[in-house]
């Protein structure tokens, strides 16, 4: 009875030395128990946020800022053109011309066919190019001569690039042939800067040239059109496509698809701005596009469409297309109803 006695008071106290052992254990893990609680809660509060696609990519913008390892720079917003600023741009006409300004003339006829705003003066970009293939091509000067590009043919203006390099020689009748079809801007000021007299000589010559052609509305600065300042409306334009027209240098080069020059030990090909020339269905004598900020996207063309030669010119058009989307549609109604004037 001792014995038995001594054993269960041995039971009871190894009972009563591990309760608070266990206790112990059961208080650290509540502890961890509590920690988990609130994570949850928190991520539950956080679970909107996905939502929000804007506050999601900023961190993605920051992040691949710092990738780059420079600051993120915006885009800066390209200038409004002098149509847009004179209120001229998304005005309506019957067919839906989006350029600013536009001219259709019978060129045996002188008939206008459909008018927008053709005495708008703006200014002409690249059209310019077509008066300095005038200028040089009437001249009688030395298509063989050898030209070489300096410093004084890169873009001051624009700063614009060009893949004829400072030294590189070609003739005059390669940098005629650029100019005209690819719209090469140091073409077109070495041609200015190399005639008789200089610059200054051949920006008077250009100018002279208009008013006798009855260009009031026209005034040149520069040869390349890349001044604001070389201004003209669609009816001047129009008159000087149908002097250039007749001039076979100007129409053979202006409307050829593509041209290879030699430079040293490179060869380079270059394309007709103009993606119509291509185009089988369009029968082009001639042609010029041109584009700066201020003038918006510019074309003109003397076409024959429907069995008659048009002189179509559109000026201050957005887009890269549009200008062709213009031509496109001017042709589609002349073919589909050739004799009726529109506008």
């Amino acid at each position: 009875m001792t014995k038995t006695l001594r054993l269960l008071a041995l039971a009871l106290l190894s009972l009563s030395l591990l309760a608070p052992a266990a206790h112990a254990q059961k208080v650290k893990r509540e502890p961890a128990s509590a920690v988990k609680e609130p994570r949850k809660a928190s991520a539950a509060k956080r679970k909107p946020a996905k939502v929000n696609v804007a506050k999601r990519s900023k961190p993605s913008t920051a992040v691949a800022s710092r990738k780059r390892k420079g600051p993120v720079l915006a885009a800066a917003p390209e200038r409004p053109s002098f149509g847009q600023l004179a209120g001229l741009r998304g005005q309506q006409d019957a067919l839906d011309i989006k350029s600013s300004v536009a001219l259709v003339i019978d060129q045996d006829t002188q008939e206008v066919l459909f008018s927008k705003n053709e005495q708008a003066v703006l200014p002409i970009a690249s059209l310019t190019k077509l008066m300095t293939g005038l200028i040089i091509s009437e001249a009688k000067l030395p298509m063989d001569e050898s030209i070489v590009i300096t410093q004084d043919d890169v873009d001051t203006e624009k700063g614009s690039r060009s893949r004829l390099r400072v030294g590189a020689e070609l003739t005059r009748g390669e940098l005629m042939h650029l100019a005209l079809m690819s719209s090469e801007n140091r073409a077109a000021h070495a041609l200015g800067r190399t005639y008789p007299g200089g610059m200054t000589t051949f920006v008077a010559l250009m100018n002279a040239r208009a008013k006798s052609l009855g260009m009031t509305d026209t005034r040149y600065v520069e040869p390349t059109g890349l001044s604001s300042k070389n201004q003209s409306s669609a009816q001047d334009l129009a008159t000087l496509v149908n002097v250039a027209s007749g001039n076979t240098t100007l129409r053979e080069l202006s409307t050829s698809p593509h041209h290879e020059v030699e430079i040293g030990s490179r060869t380079l090909q270059f394309n007709n701005t103009n993606r119509l020339v291509s185009n089988p269905s369009w029968q082009i004598g001639l042609q010029k596009t041109g584009y700066i900020a201020e003038a918006g996207r510019c074309l003109v063309m003397q076409a024959t469409v429907a069995g008659r030669k048009l002189i179509m010119v559109f000026l201050d058009s957005t887009g890269k297309l549009t200008r062709l989307a213009d031509a496109e549609r001017v042709r589609r109604w002349v073919e589909s109803t050739p004799a009726k004037p529109v506008g």
